[in-house]
């Protein structure tokens, strides 16, 4: 057990300080270590996941929250879409994919894009991309952040990794967008965790997660995001969505072989 607390919170320090300037948790490439390298079960893992998000999300928002980045309104429209959206996603998880293979592809269904995206987005000239648009209406944020929710309580990530990639590529400053991503997965993690805490009394599988693997995770990327989120505004922005981008591509092939083979 010794060393997979030091290693789990290893992965979660250094994930967190990459991932936390642009408003991902880090769970979205943590997860695949829990899988691949700790061995974590299949359905434990996602709630495992959302354990890490709870114990490390208030780093990175307790210093946004210090620079005046949580001020609006958007924090609190994603976290009202997401959080119904993250106990139907539980729910799903539990009930209804709970093979190791069905999870493998959509960790490749969910990565492969993302990772293009991020790297088309962050590749193409400036004279490619759209000008800044304005916010998306509350009612389309909310749609969205409700179908990330879902996807977030699937997956384990808390939907963050999958909102703030959406909504920058709408033209918002990351200024704004990571804060808000993270307060949605906090948000949505500590329903989330909650909801599999209780339907791991329904069901006979491994439900509940890895308790010290999830703290020693958490408590590493609780200090990787307050320092990710103190050096936002000295990292140069496209670096690291290039970074980003080149994980979750890297990531979603490797598991879309495995789910394929």
């Amino acid at each position: 057990m010794e060393w997979t607390v030091w290693a789990g919170l290893a992965a979660g320090l250094l994930i967190a300080v990459v991932t936390a300037p642009v408003g991902v948790s880090g769970a979205v490439f943590l997860l695949p270590v829990h899988l691949s390298v700790f061995g974590v079960p299949s359905p434990a893992i996602t709630p495992t996941n959302l354990l890490f998000n709870v114990v490390a999300g208030p780093g990175a928002l307790w210093r946004y929250r210090r620079d005046g980045a949580l001020r609006g309104g958007l924090a609190r429209r994603l976290v009202v879409g997401t959080l119904p959206g993250v106990v139907l996603g539980a729910a799903i998880r539990v009930f209804a994919l709970p093979g190791p293979g069905v999870f493998r592809l959509l960790i490749a269904i969910l990565l492969l894009p993302l990772g293009l995206w991020l790297c088309v987005r962050t590749l193409a000239p400036a004279r490619h991309r759209p000008d800044a648009a304005a916010e998306p209406s509350p009612a389309a944020l909310t749609a969205l952040a409700l179908g990330v929710g879902v996807i977030g309580g699937i997956y384990g990530i808390g939907g963050g990794s999958l909102l703030g990639p959406v909504l920058a590529a709408r033209g918002l400053p990351m200024t704004r967008v990571a804060p808000a991503a993270l307060a949605a997965t906090f948000a949505t993690s500590v329903v989330g965790a909650t909801v599999y805490a209780v339907l791991s009394l329904l069901s006979s599988g491994d439900v509940a997660p890895d308790w010290w693997l999830g703290l020693s995770c958490g408590v590493g990327g609780l200090v990787g995001g307050y320092l990710g989120a103190r050096l936002q505004p000295r990292l140069p922005e496209n670096v690291l969505r290039l970074l980003l981008g080149i994980l979750a591509t890297s990531v979603g092939g490797m598991y879309a072989l495995q789910a394929l083979t």
